[in-house]
């Protein structure tokens, strides 16, 4: 269509970034995957920049000047949910699950590989882009937790938890099948929609986060295999 901004078709990808050579990487990387990208250095910087670009996804390290990631998290999230890569140069549990807490949906810690990066990134679109299915989808009801799969949705004893699109379709997942064991490999490549050999690190952290959210004993670990959803008797 005349005067149509080709830009428009194409999913729009915001990166924060203060280290300039890996926000300039990451931004040719993308835009030779056919994003379109924007990129800011600091954190007031990123909030303005959501506000106007309306992005479909950040990629945000968590470290940057003025105010950090996590804060710039919970800024863009009130004003309007956005997917969210976060970058981290510190392998620190506690930095991990307080991100996916405040709206990460999913993080690579830092040095990582463009190609990991990209594929997590496109996984991550996929989840929180997908349209509403044809037949509305049965709500499960398992003890105290219930999950409605067309409003994406959680209750626990009635009250409304909320989670990431990514901890939502972890425990979506796991909730089709409830007791039985499902490896680190096959929720991987179920729900984040690759097996990248970091991977087995991102699941663990979902699932402690999910723990955190909906109590310890809703997921169970099954040493050197994988997770389970407890289903009461």
């Amino acid at each position: 269509m005349p005067g149509t901004d080709p830009r428009d078709a194409r999913r729009r990808v915001l990166i924060v970034e203060d280290e300039p050579i890996i926000a300039a990487s990451v931004a040719a990387r993308l835009g030779a995957e056919g994003y379109d990208t924007r990129v800011v250095h600091d954190g007031l910087a990123a909030v303005a920049a959501a506000a106007e670009y309306r992005p479909d996804a950040l990629v945000l390290d968590v470290m940057l000047p003025g105010i950090d990631g996590l804060e710039v998290c919970r800024r863009v999230q009130a004003d309007s949910p956005v997917a969210v890569l976060m970058l981290t140069a510190r392998d620190d549990e506690t930095d991990l699950l307080v991100g996916l807490g405040v709206g990460a949906d999913d993080y690579l810690t830092k040095p990582f590989s463009m190609r990991e990066l990209t594929a997590r990134l496109a996984a991550l679109l996929r989840r929180v882009g997908r349209g509403a299915a044809p037949s509305r989808p049965p709500a499960l009801t398992i003890g105290g937790l219930a999950i409605d799969p067309a409003e994406r949705r959680v209750r626990v004893e009635g009250e409304e938890v909320h989670l990431t699109a990514t901890e939502f379709d972890l425990l979506a997942h796991l909730a089709a099948r409830p007791r039985a064991v499902h490896t680190r490999e096959q929720l991987l490549q179920a729900v984040w929609g690759h097996a990248a050999a970091s991977g087995a690190r991102t699941v663990d952290t979902h699932v402690r986060a999910l723990r955190r959210k909906l109590g310890d004993g809703v997921i169970r670990t099954v040493h050197g295999v994988g997770y389970a959803l407890e289903a009461p008797r």
